[in-house]
């Protein structure tokens, strides 16, 4: 409904302006041409526009919307459309001029119509292919626009698909890292209980959220391994060295926390001895830069294209971050030498 009302503005307010500017115009008679020439111009320019007007609704719309050019490609509509242009000029003419005669504006001996028949169908045409534009325009505007809001709801779909991905896979994770607890340590499993509840809250509170704030995120990390050293206890040694400049930049909620759970995961505890996560983050020219180290090798374990590992977490992190912000942040995994895995992110600041 809200189309066809606009469709209808702008078909009377492009008419009308035409005839109006047109109206007043021949109002001054700048060449003197008298009373009674005025008044025939006029007469013909009300049958003309008329007439105009109703070819463009009845003949050139009726055309393209019967044949579907609005959602064909430009390439091919364009001499289609001239066409029928020329057509609707051709049938506005012949229809203008007889009724010219018959309102005895004219007359078919009139020594003028020489010039001014190839005036009227020059104006015709340039008249419809401006409507014309403006119609198609309007229809490719309109669906691209359409398309980009079917594009950003079912990006917003997946990203929460993901999402929802990551909450049981975290709490499972964190309740089996407390089992052992319970029975042997309770008084490190009620700290355990308290940090698992603070992560908790945060992800229900970033839950409907895009992105969220890399200060905010890492407070969440620093609880998940505060509660992964309860039960790796000496095994994990967790290091930080983080760029204050970080805070000023968003990302993916639990981006970093699913990274620290893959590196301990498939690094840390596979080792006797234990290891080490480290954290660090820089700032280079707007560019976030996060990486993960972590003790182990990638060696032994099936990668994807592009150096990733296979499993939920690494392909969700690709994916959101791809979702996010395009190609302009950047995923890799990859052996910093025979002791180190480093995980790194870049992301853009967006603004």
């Amino acid at each position: 409904m809200r189309k066809r009302r606009l469709y209808w503005i702008l078909q009377l307010a492009g008419w009308g302006l035409y005839f109006l500017s047109n109206f007043i115009s021949q109002g001054f008679d700048p060449q003197g041409l008298g009373e009674r020439v005025v008044r025939n111009q006029r007469i013909e320019l009300t049958i003309h526009s008329l007439f105009f007007f109703l070819l463009s609704h009845y003949l050139i719309r009726e055309i393209i919307i019967k044949r579907g050019w609005v959602q064909i490609n430009i390439s091919r509509v364009i001499p289609r459309i001239l066409g029928v242009i020329i057509l609707a000029s051709v049938i506005g003419n012949l229809i203008t001029f007889g009724l010219y005669f018959l309102f005895g504006t004219r007359t078919p001996s009139d020594p003028s119509l020489q010039t001014e028949i190839p005036l009227l169908f020059a104006t015709s045409v340039v008249l419809f292919l401006l409507w014309s534009t403006v119609y198609f325009l309007y229809h490719y505007l309109e669906s691209n626009n359409r398309s980009l809001k079917y594009e950003a709801a079912m990006n917003e779909m997946h990203l929460n698909q993901l999402k929802a991905q990551l909450n049981p896979h975290f709490i499972f994770n964190a309740l089996n890292s407390m089992r052992a607890l319970v029975d042997e340590e309770p008084t490190k499993a009620k700290i355990a209980i308290t940090q698992l509840s603070n992560i908790l809250r945060n992800s229900l509170i970033t839950d409907k959220k895009r992105v969220v704030n890399f200060r905010n995120e890492l407070n969440t990390v620093k609880d998940y391994l505060a509660l992964e050293s309860i039960r790796f206890e000496e095994r994990l040694k967790v290091k930080y060295k983080i760029d204050p400049r970080s805070d000023h930049f968003d990302i993916p909620p639990m981006m970093i926390q699913t990274l620290v759970e893959n590196a301990i995961k498939h690094g840390v505890s596979n080792l006797m001895e234990g290891g080490l996560i480290e954290i660090q983050s820089n700032v280079v020219d707007s560019m976030l830069t996060i990486k993960i180290r972590n003790s182990g090798q990638l060696s032994g374990v099936k990668k994807k294209a592009g150096g990733g590992r296979t499993g939920v977490g690494l392909i969700n992190t690709r994916e959101r971050l791809k979702l996010i912000y395009g190609d302009t942040a950047t995923f890799n995994i990859y052996n910093e030498n025979d002791k180190f895995v480093v995980t790194e992110v870049k992301i853009p600041q967006r603004i």
